[in-house]
């Protein structure tokens, strides 16, 4: 059984990552893996690291709720949409609040590399895009997909296992999305 939390950075309640989030869930509960949610939409923090590191703000309540589930997780589930080939804005507001030094990684005396703090953790990235997919790797760089894999992920030792890019949707049929439910509820971590 694995423990996993899903992290949900599309801030309407009612998109299709929600959904995608909803299937997921449903395909690893029936494995019998444990299953906890943070749902940005629902949560209360300011997202601007006002100070940078120069200065730390105490985290609000939901935010402290989201640690522990991240610290209690042995997998972390991205699912957001790509925005202008990255996260939304509530998503990365809620990594520069989150992963911070103490909490995922820390700085190391005589040396340029953080100590990262999350190790043995892993993660995927399910993302909704309206850019074609080779497009988006071609040209954009995958731009999204790498930061959370390697500038948030590996920086503090999580290794990603998993990439679903789900595209293009906003042209897409009901029975395209239907197809895509099914895909993200099959995607179980064993």
């Amino acid at each position: 059984m694995k423990k996993i939390v899903i992290i949900n950075g599309h801030p309407d309640k009612e998109s299709f990552c929600h959904a995608l989030h909803q299937s997921y869930k449903k395909g690893n509960q029936a494995k019998e893996n444990e299953v906890m949610d943070i749902i940005l939409a629902d949560m209360e923090f300011n997202p601007n690291l006002a100070f940078g590191y120069r200065k730390r703000i105490n985290l609000e309540p939901d935010m402290l709720e989201a640690w522990e589930k991240i610290k209690w997780a042995d997998h972390i589930v991205w699912i957001y949409p790509t925005w202008w080939g990255t996260v939304p804005a509530i998503l990365k507001g809620f990594i520069d609040r989150m992963f911070l030094p103490g909490f995922a990684y820390d700085y190391q005396e005589k040396s340029s590399f953080p100590k990262p703090l999350l190790k043995g953790k892993t993660s995927e990235i399910i993302s909704t895009m309206d850019t074609p997919v080779w497009y988006y790797k071609l040209v954009y760089k995958n731009i999204g997909g790498r930061m959370l894999k390697k500038n948030v992920g590996a920086f503090c030792g999580i290794k990603n296992i998993r990439t679903t890019y789900l595209s293009v949707v906003k042209s897409s049929t009901p029975e395209k999305r239907k197809e895509w439910l099914s895909k993200v509820e099959k995607l179980v971590l064993k």
